[in-house]
């Protein structure tokens, strides 16, 4: 199973980039996304952001995922 994480983009050089989500950093690649913009929330899968999404939905699946996660731990 494969699993996109969405988070937010904090930097932007060309087609790389860093998202957060959470305190959390990672670098990307944007080459799928080349019109994003800082402060738009990516899904992020394997260091590639395949897809924008909206805030809201973001935040909706991150609450589902932190909710996951404090069941297991």
């Amino acid at each position: 199973m494969c699993l996109a994480i969405p988070m937010r983009l904090i930097e932007i050089d060309g087609v790389t980039g860093v998202a957060e989500v959470d305190g959390v950093t990672r670098a990307v690649r944007l080459d799928l996304l080349p019109e994003v913009v800082l402060g738009d929330y990516v899904l992020i899968h394997a260091g590639l952001a395949i897809s924008r999404v909206d805030a809201e939905h973001a935040e909706e699946t991150l609450t589902f995922l932190r909710g996951l996660a404090d069941e297991v731990y």
